[in-house]
């Protein structure tokens, strides 16, 4: 299994960020994706989530702000962010759960500061 996100940067407050998570070595449209965020000295968190058939759920920060969604041709998961606050610096970790086992990619730093 492996996970390769990219996308993340630096970006104003108000703006907008689209991480992408490309993946290989399993059965891509069989089972969950979800992106996590881990902020300095904090624990890792769920941010957002989508099963196989397409069904989301958003931590109560983000909702509204951002939109997971899943291209089965392309093996990849997007995480789109809209309206970044700075309280949504952080680290950007994309996750599949496969059989109860949770893999993740190495991470991509996003960062919101004037």
């Amino acid at each position: 299994v492996q996970l390769v996100e990219s996308g993340g940067g630096l970006v104003q407050p108000g703006g907008s960020l689209r991480l992408s998570c490309a993946a290989s070595g399993f059965s891509f449209s069989s089972y969950p994706m979800s992106w996590f965020l881990q902020a300095p000295g904090k624990e890792r968190e769920l941010v957002a989530r989508i099963t196989g058939g397409g069904t989301t759920d958003y931590a109560d920060s983000v909702k509204g702000r951002f939109t997971i969604s899943r291209d089965s041709a392309k093996d990849t998961v997007y995480l789109q962010m809209n309206n970044l606050k700075p309280e949504d610096t952080a680290v950007y970790y994309c996750n599949a759960l496969i059989w109860g086992v949770r893999y993740w990619g190495q991470g991509t730093q996003v960062t919101v500061s004037s």
